[in-house]
């Protein structure tokens, strides 16, 4: 009780107040990198039970909006040179340049695993990606799809191998995809960004709660989808990756893919400004994610954000010894987190990204709330 007084009269309540708010952030921080997010570089899928005895023929589906030479020329052929036995790709196009598709229905006479549908565009009457899906759904041949984008590409040829894999213990299947490396410092902060973000939901999911997966790299059953009659949330342009799956997960097995062969790379098509953009499109869909998923991100970013701004505190007004074990706090937390990104990295294809992780560190929570304040504003193009 001594001992308590002469705290208390040394550093003041405000004091003992600020070591217990660091405390407590700093065990938070603790629990996420070591526990939660650590979950992830030790995953194994394999000690799942099968509930199918091999691997199943597959159906790749990719909306293809508008006349994109580069997916024909470059990416198809890396999709079509994947080692499986049995699979096709379903490319449904939303366009009205005939030459185009002429094209594609001349490459399926030298890969036979391909078909091409149609769909005519009409400013009047837009296609979402969700219908274009639909129309893919319909036309795949096989029960087990896999769902891709025209911007995305694979870097190994085990990808869908992969990934088809996980049907044997699942009926959904969760994969990643990185965005593609350059150099830079406003590459690598878009690239913390996409992992960081898939990272929440990445723990969750192989901790057994899943509530999302990517557009560019997850798949299901033909039976799921037609049993809940298709995708939901009609109003919106987006959710067929994140919505979509929170509604089928709990009727089917999930299987999680995590290796860095099984992820994939999307390409950029700017710099910060179109990634703030991208993120305020499809972040518009975070606000219907279950109570539980919401709470889980808000308080990584809430408990780094207090552990920052009480360490400084600490720093700039607290005796030297006070500051002397903020400080020690500060340097256990990095490295621990230093040490589990890399971890991570390696495990989903990002590899060589812990060194330059403090900038993004400390960067990110200004990011989020630029975001924020950002969907403070109804982003239009994401309802219909």
């Amino acid at each position: 009780m001594e001992f308590f007084e002469l705290v208390i009269a040394h550093y003041g309540r405000e004091g003992l107040a600020l070591a217990g708010v660091i405390l407590f952030m700093f065990g938070v921080q603790l629990y996420y990198y070591l526990f939660a997010y650590g979950r992830i570089p030790q995953y194994k899928d394999s000690k799942r039970p099968e509930i199918r005895p091999a691997t199943p023929p597959v159906s790749v589906i990719v909306p293809l909006f508008g006349e994109n030479y580069t997916f024909m020329e470059e990416t198809l052929p890396l999709i079509v040179a994947q080692e499986y036995p049995d699979f096709e790709v379903v490319i449904v196009y939303v366009g009205r340049d005939t030459d185009f598709y002429d094209e594609l229905i001349r490459i399926r006479q030298s890969f036979p695993q391909i078909t091409a549908t149609k769909i005519e565009m009409n400013p009047r009457f837009p296609i979402s990606s969700k219908m274009a899906l639909n129309i893919g759904i319909k036309s795949a041949h096989y029960e087990h799809l896999i769902f891709t984008t025209p911007d995305t590409y694979p870097t190994s040829d085990r990808w869908l191998s992969l990934m088809a894999g996980g049907f044997r213990r699942g009926d959904i299947v969760i994969g990643y995809c990185g965005l593609e490396p350059d150099r830079g410092l406003t590459r690598y902060l878009m690239r913390m960004c996409r992992m960081t973000d898939s990272v929440a939901w990445l723990s969750a999911a192989v901790a057994g709660r899943p509530y999302r997966a990517m557009r560019q790299n997850y798949g299901f059953t033909k039976s799921l989808y037609f049993g809940v009659n298709g995708f939901d949330h009609l109003n919106m342009n987006i959710g067929e990756d994140d919505l979509f799956l929170a509604r089928i997960l709990p009727l089917g097995p999930a299987s999680v893919v995590l290796s860095p062969r099984a992820a994939l790379r999307e390409k950029c098509w700017g710099g910060m400004k179109w990634w703030t953009g991208t993120e305020r499109y499809f972040g518009s869909a975070f606000p219907l994610y279950p109570l539980r998923a919401r709470n889980a991100v808000q308080w990584e970013m809430g408990s780094r954000v207090l552990f920052f701004l009480a360490l400084l505190t600490a720093l700039a007004v607290m005796p030297w010894e006070f500051k002397a074990g903020a400080a020690l706090l500060a340097l256990v937390r990095l490295v621990v987190v230093l040490i589990e990104v890399r971890r991570i990295g390696r495990r989903i294809g990002e590899e060589k990204v812990w060194g330059r992780y403090p900038l993004y560190d400390l960067w990110s929570p200004l990011h989020a709330l630029r975001l924020s304040l950002l969907r403070l504003r109804k982003d239009e193009r994401v309802w219909r």
